[in-house]
């Protein structure tokens, strides 16, 4: 056993399992992709440590537990079609990839849109599309979607990703307030979401998704 597999099924018995992620596509994603692969070089080290792994600034792998919870709780189907938003260098959608029928993932910026594209191809994962474009725009030609997951730290979601989801679709997305996050599950439902409670998180708020300041007199 390598010492990336071997980390790799560290990680998966310290951080993932005592934190009630037990559903066997989710565990079995997690121990199958090589998280090291997708992260910048030098941080290849890192990997597999219980924390966000920097990409850019604002822009983070998500922890191992926190991708975890959060795929849990949508629950992904083998025939849904999901939109990834903030794929950074493609470990979550390569992940997503295992339990989707197919999944869309959309990179702002163009340089980590084409690592994660070879990556993803010299990993044989041909159920993913790496699209490049603004991350509040989403992808809404290839829509809609059964499932929206986005990679990175929340203070309101864009009208444009609702949209995009199917009626009866989830999201899923760490609420950031301050600097407390909790990852929560959305529903749409008649046209709008319904966010439900899901666990402890953080991550840092991606470009365009924080809250638009009200002016105040």
């Amino acid at each position: 056993m390598s010492t990336f597999a071997s980390r790799r099924t560290m990680m998966v018995d310290t951080q993932v399992r005592p934190s009630d992620v037990t559903k066997y596509p989710i565990i079995d994603a997690l121990l199958s992709v090589p998280r090291e692969l997708y992260v910048p070089d030098g941080m290849r080290e890192l990997a597999y440590v219980d924390g966000n792994v920097p990409l850019a600034p604002s822009r983070v792998v998500l922890a191992p537990r926190t991708q975890a919870k959060l795929l849990d709780a949508l629950n992904i189907e083998q025939t849904e079609l999901v939109l990834d938003v903030g794929a950074g260098l493609g470990y979550s959608a390569a992940l997503i990839a295992r339990l989707a029928e197919a999944v869309v993932a959309l990179e702002e910026d163009a340089a980590m849109a084409a690592e994660a594209e070879a990556t993803l191809a010299s990993e044989a994962v041909d159920n993913a599309a790496v699209i490049t474009g603004p991350l509040v725009a989403g992808a809404p030609k290839h829509g809609p979607y059964d499932v929206i997951v986005i990679e990175g730290g929340v203070e309101q979601v864009p009208d444009s990703l609702v949209e995009q989801l199917k009626e009866g679709g989830r999201m899923g997305a760490v609420f950031m307030e301050g600097h407390l996050g909790i990852g929560r599950i959305g529903y749409k439902i008649d046209g709008r979401m319904n966010w439900r409670f899901g666990f402890n998180a953080d991550a840092p708020v991606l470009p365009g998704f924080a809250a638009s300041k009200a002016f105040a007199l």
